[in-house]
């Protein structure tokens, strides 16, 4: 009866113990996920309050349906460019399709890529495409002033498909900038710099947000619509008194070096966008200047001397 009592306390101990083992466990494993839960959503915290703090900016290039080397040659151009403070979207607008090859190979680009935008318009130079882009837009990215997102975009840039934007370099200049009634660009005629007296050059002009807006609803844009693409976009801005926020780019925003091409210099460090590249040689020429391509992380898998 003696050994059966002592057995039987001594069970007792033991699960006692047990118990406070398990409790201990228990206690440090809720404190452990509690640590990191806390550390995760702070992390998630801090993510998205950088993400509200970046630059919201849309780079539509007007190109044409057929340029597909040229569509992959700049995705490679700027999908390898990391913009510090800014979420970049880089989109190819033309506009209705009108071939057979063309539907299915866009189609595939569309599916393999989503970067492109086909306007309801016929493909034209100076017969309204830019306005039809800027029109477009906020039907497209549907967004209301009360939504979440708002606005979807601070800034919008129209961009050819010859101009090679330093995304780290337009972002840095677009810092200390206003996100409203903003007009931004490279002053045309070529000997001036005054942005209030003419207009920017369809290289690569920039508004914001609101003037996208008012583009799509006002009747100045609706009844001028042919001529230059950039010298009607400065009309508009004009006869509408928009952009009254205006930034001269100029000359950190210039055409490619070349001795019978205007609006140009050699190329320099602190440049936002060069213009006219029209061949393979000529954007080699500025990529390799820039650095753009390297250096490249080392690797047993390729070399190159």
């Amino acid at each position: 009866m003696l050994s059966c009592f002592i057995s039987i306390f001594l069970l007792c101990i033991l699960a006692s113990i047990n118990e406070v083992r398990f409790e201990n466990l228990l206690r440090f494993g809720r404190c452990t996920f509690s640590n990191n839960t806390t550390n995760t959503s702070s992390s998630i915290s801090n993510e998205q309050q950088q993400q509200e703090q970046d630059i919201r900016i849309l780079i539509g290039i007007l190109t044409l349906p057929d340029q597909y080397l040229r569509r992959h040659f700049l995705r490679l151009v700027y999908g390898t460019q990391n913009p510090e403070g800014a979420k970049i979207d880089v989109k190819f607008v033309f506009c209705n399709l009108t071939k057979e090859d063309q539907k299915t190979i866009i189609s595939l680009e569309i599916m393999r890529y989503n970067d492109i935008i086909i306007l309801n318009c016929t493909e034209n130079m100076n017969k309204g495409k830019t306005s039809t882009f800027f029109t477009s837009l906020p039907d497209i990215f549907n967004e209301t002033e009360n939504g979440p997102n708002y606005p979807p975009y601070h800034y919008v840039m129209k961009a050819d498909d010859d101009t090679y934007v330093r995304l780290n370099s337009l972002v840095k200049s677009l810092k200390p900038l206003p996100k409203e009634d903003l007009y931004y660009g490279f002053v045309i005629p070529c000997s001036s710099m005054d942005p209030f007296k003419h207009y920017m050059s369809g290289m690569g002009f920039l508004v914001s947000w609101d003037i996208v807006e008012w583009i799509h609803g006002s009747d100045i844009p609706k009844k001028h619509v042919e001529g230059p693409e950039d010298k009607v976009f400065g009309d508009w801005m004009r006869w509408g008194r928009r952009g009254l926020n205006r930034f001269n780019a100029k000359w950190s925003m210039y055409n490619y070096p070349d001795p019978v091409s205007v609006c140009s210099h050699e190329l320099v460090n602190d440049t936002i966008a060069v213009h006219l590249l029209k061949n393979q040689e000529k954007w080699i020429k500025t990529l390799n200047f820039f650095n753009h391509a390297g250096p490249l992380e080392e690797s047993k898998m390729y070399h190159i001397a």
